[in-house]
């Protein structure tokens, strides 16, 4: 086994940055240790651009062995959305023998605390940054994300919610001290006199089940909560995204050795293809924890049967934007042609549902009927997308046949304001390149404000499907929103008004419907993008999601403080 840095040095190490990442959160001011732009890689242990592609080549067509105990096969065959087969074999594990072999090592991995389990995970975050554009290549070839997208929001935007996860892990876990004196006066007799100590104990195997649109930015704030927190941690990947998680254990477990830890407190569930593992762990005894980002269907499932655990859940929800009135029309076309475009629109705070007064709306540039706000949106859209180099930096490839299929059904829906074009790939001519629909939609009261209604726009249309639906007051848009954030969620809320009255329906029905608010976004920075230590991602508030991404409550709940008391 490979002699890394001790424990008190790896603290030395990184002590300075946690200690940022703590104020940041605490500040909710921007900070970031991870860099954003590829050309601040390749000095020193990092690699650089033509680094990264050479390792990410080396990859493809190899085992990746983790050394796991438990392996009983070899199992793979990702084709990336770009239409290259990767090729890459990874451990199959029998878990009756792995789970065991996981929980050895937990008593050593609590006793050494809360510091150090943070540095030891800053250490695992430092070696996945310094490997960034080889994971940028394995998340666009996984997720079908344009590469500028994966090695961004794969790269340095997951690695700072990872480390987001660890500063709310610290901090929850240091609230009570370790050791306390305990003394109370008895009058002239002798005091009370007790000696307290208090350890963070872990609930055990944590369960973090992968999704396929976005394996690490989703999958680190769960993975590196509950290591901080003590637990061992089972990485279950979604079958056609492998890959970057796959590398992330293999980095977790060869730091974990290196610190005088055991390295099964990190693995790899790799599946057979149709085996579906997920139900089967997710009912495990051992397992205590689980993470989930994927279906509503599947979501709800693990709510209502893995109850052993606490299961923390993203799922599905209809994200929305209400288009009252503005004083920068443009910059607000731009906005949301920019926001639909984004990695096809298979983001879970992709706008779904515009919100359209049926009588226009004031701007700047006059007043804009419904109709020409619409055709101005989908003109912004085409201007953007108008350049297939520029298209295909900005859609990358659609994930999977199914979004493909609701593009192509989108004209059965309602009349189509924007179609979806075809774009030619230059270097990937098998991937598969759509821009964005719009389709038109009536939102009189009576389509959606009974029971049984069914209008497309009250369920989630995953992909870059959104609907522009006319309304008849800007009353009716906020009660629209409510509605569909009570019954079906969402990650993300938006509006563009000039009315305060207006401003204070919007922020009233998400501050009672628990949904996250961006107001009259003009500039460079979007509704479906988020930013570590400073914005939270979901609430835990409505049905898209039970968590937020990251708060205290994502993290106190993975421990529990067991007190052990001796007389002084």
């Amino acid at each position: 086994m490979t002699v890394g840095l001790t424990t008190a040095q790896l603290i030395e190490k990184h002590r300075p940055t946690l200690d940022k990442a703590l104020d940041a959160i605490r500040t909710r001011a921007y900070w970031s240790p991870h860099p954003e732009h590829p050309k601040a890689y390749g000095e020193g242990d990092s690699l650089g651009a033509h680094e990264g592609q050479a390792a990410f080549d080396a990859l493809r067509g190899t085992r990746i062995d983790l050394d796991q105990p438990g392996t009983d096969g070899w199992t793979g065959g990702e084709v990336s959305p770009f239409g290259i087969e990767l090729g890459v074999e990874y451990p199959h594990v029998d878990v009756d023998v792995l789970l065991p072999a996981m929980q050895s090592g937990i008593a050593a991995w609590r006793d050494a605390g809360p510091e150090a389990r943070a540095a030891v995970c800053l250490e695992i975050l430092a070696r996945i940054s310094a490997r960034t554009h080889e994971f940028a290549h394995a998340v666009m070839h996984t997720s079908g994300q344009a590469f500028m997208m994966a090695f961004q929001a794969g790269g340095p935007h997951a690695q700072d919610r990872g480390m987001e996860a660890v500063a709310y892990a610290y901090t929850e876990q240091t609230r009570t001290p370790a050791d306390a004196e305990w003394v109370k006066p008895q009058g002239k007799r002798d005091p009370l006199q007790l000696r307290k100590g208090f350890t963070a104990v872990p609930r055990g195997v944590s369960l973090l089940i992968g999704c396929n649109t976005f394996p690490t930015w989703n999958g680190y704030p769960g993975l590196f909560a509950s290591l901080a927190t003590g637990n061992p941690v089972l990485v279950k990947p979604h079958p056609r995204a492998v890959l970057p998680l796959a590398l992330t254990v293999q980095v977790a477990r060869g730091v974990l050795g290196e610190a005088g830890f055991d390295p099964n407190l990190v693995a790899l569930a790799a599946e057979r293809p149709e085996e579906g593992i997920a139900k089967t762990l997710a009912t495990r005894p051992e397992v205590r924890i689980i993470d989930y980002t994927g279906s509503t269907t599947f979501g709800d499932w693990l709510e209502a049967n893995a109850r052993q655990a606490q299961v923390y859940t993203e799922k599905a929800g209809v994200n929305t934007v209400v288009i009252d009135s503005t004083d920068d029309y443009k910059g607000m076309l731009s906005n949301l042609a920019f926001s639909l475009s984004l990695y096809s629109g298979q983001m879970c705070t992709t706008p779904q549902n515009l919100l359209i007064p049926r009588d226009g709306i004031t701007t700047d540039a006059g007043r804009k009927t419904y109709d020409e706000v619409v055709a101005d949106l989908a003109a912004a859209v085409d201007g953007l997308l108008g350049d297939d180099v520029r298209a295909n930096a900005l859609l990358g490839a659609i994930v999977n046949p199914q979004v493909g299929a609701r593009i192509d059904k989108a004209g059965e829906l309602g009349e189509v304001a924007l179609a979806s074009r075809a774009v030619t790939h230059p270097d990937f001519p098998g991937a598969t390149v759509r821009t964005p629909v719009i389709v038109k939609q009536d939102g009189a009261r009576k389509q959606w404000d009974t029971p049984d209604a069914d209008a497309a726009y009250l369920t989630e249309c995953f992909g870059p499907v959104s609907f522009a639906v006319a309304v008849d007051s800007a009353d009716d848009a906020v009660a629209l929103l409510r509605r569909t954030v009570r019954d079906k969620g969402a990650m993300t809320v938006g509006a563009y008004t000039t009315s305060p009255e207006v401003e204070k329906l919007v922020e009233e029905a998400c501050l009672e419907e628990c949904a996250q608010l961006s107001l009259n976004l003009t500039g460079g920075v979007y509704v479906n993008q988020t930013a570590a230590f400073s914005d939270f991602h979901g609430s835990g508030g409505n049905p898209a999601a039970n968590s937020a991404l990251c708060d205290g409550a994502f993290v106190a709940n993975r421990f529990r403080t067991v007190e052990v008391r001796r007389q002084a």
